[in-house]
């Protein structure tokens, strides 16, 4: 009996260790997908080009590979995008926690799931249609084709992933630290605001540098309302393109494979990956930083 309880136990684990293996296997398998099209890439484009030509043109009869134009749009949409979605998200974790009633929380965020669930695509036509219409109005000028709107709208699309992830970090603050607080003759707002959020800073550093993860890798938003023109710029009324929105343009088949126009979308891929893989260490490194303080 205990042998065969010893086997069962042993084959449990083994396939624990399977299961976590698959995110790791999945990492590595996308890391060489990516690194041998982008090595080929390389050994024509130069890499010192890649990352300072001003010019992204690799479609046209006078190519030009710096990655730059695709970078600056990629980071302006997530400016906006997190500009709009981090005051909100916090805002609505810390009503949701502190002031809101069991009611209340009940129906708001059942909505907030809804909210997160909406595909993508819908987003980027509610920006297109909707949203740069009604900013048209209020500033003249403004192009049909834009950063604003979908950087807007993308905003909105992860204000859920802000508020869940800080609603979580301010429940676990500890209730002796909002007594004290009231016993010290602060109120609910100074409370909240000098006390709780300070104290769950770790877990909502966490939600927002994941959020500006979620804005980055966004592609249907800013393919539908953002346009396809790489501009190095950081006006946001005007059209930008960023590197998802250039790897759906090349990925629907008008460039043959085994090209150099075709490996640009994999030098874009892994610049791309490069930064969600450094946002998502800072995170980590975040939160094991802050639980090693208060430990």
């Amino acid at each position: 009996m205990p042998k065969t309880r010893y086997r069962k136990e042993k084959i449990i684990e083994w396939v624990m260790i399977l299961c976590s293996m698959v995110s790791v296997l999945t990492t590595i398998g996308i890391i060489l997908v990516l690194s041998v099209d982008t090595v080929q890439f390389f050994k024509e484009v130069p890499f010192a080009r890649f990352i300072t030509d001003n010019q992204w043109t690799p479609l046209f009869e006078e190519k030009h590979f710096g990655i730059l134009p695709l970078l600056c749009g990629t980071l302006l949409t997530t400016t906006i995008a997190v500009s709009v979605a981090v005051p909100m998200g916090i805002t609505i974790a810390v009503y949701l926690n502190e002031y809101a009633s069991k009611n209340v929380t009940a129906i708001i965020k059942p909505l907030l799931e809804v909210l997160a669930g909406i595909p993508t695509v819908i987003y980027g036509f509610f920006a297109l249609q909707i949203v740069t219409p009604v900013l048209q109005t209020i500033i003249p000028g403004l192009a049909g084709f834009n950063a604003l709107s979908p950087g807007l709208i993308m905003g909105v699309m992860i204000i859920p992933y802000i508020t869940s992830l800080s609603e979580d970090a301010l429940r676990a603050v500890p209730n002796s630290l909002r007594e004290a607080s009231y016993g010290l003759g602060a109120n609910r707002f100074q409370t909240a605001f000098r006390v709780i959020v300070p104290a769950a800073n770790s877990g909502i550093v966490v939600s927002v540098i994941l959020a500006i993860s979620r804005a980055l890798g966004e592609t249907m938003i800013v393919a539908i309302a953002a346009g396809q023109q790489p501009r190095l710029t950081f006006n946001p009324l005007e059209s930008v393109e960023t590197i998802t929105t250039y790897i759906v343009q090349v990925s629907m088949g008008d460039v043959p494979q085994d090209s150099l126009e075709y490996r640009t979308i994999f030098a874009a891929g892994i610049t791309l990956f490069v930064f969600t893989f450094l946002l998502n260490n800072i995170s980590f490194w975040i939160r094991k930083h802050y639980l090693q303080r208060y430990e």
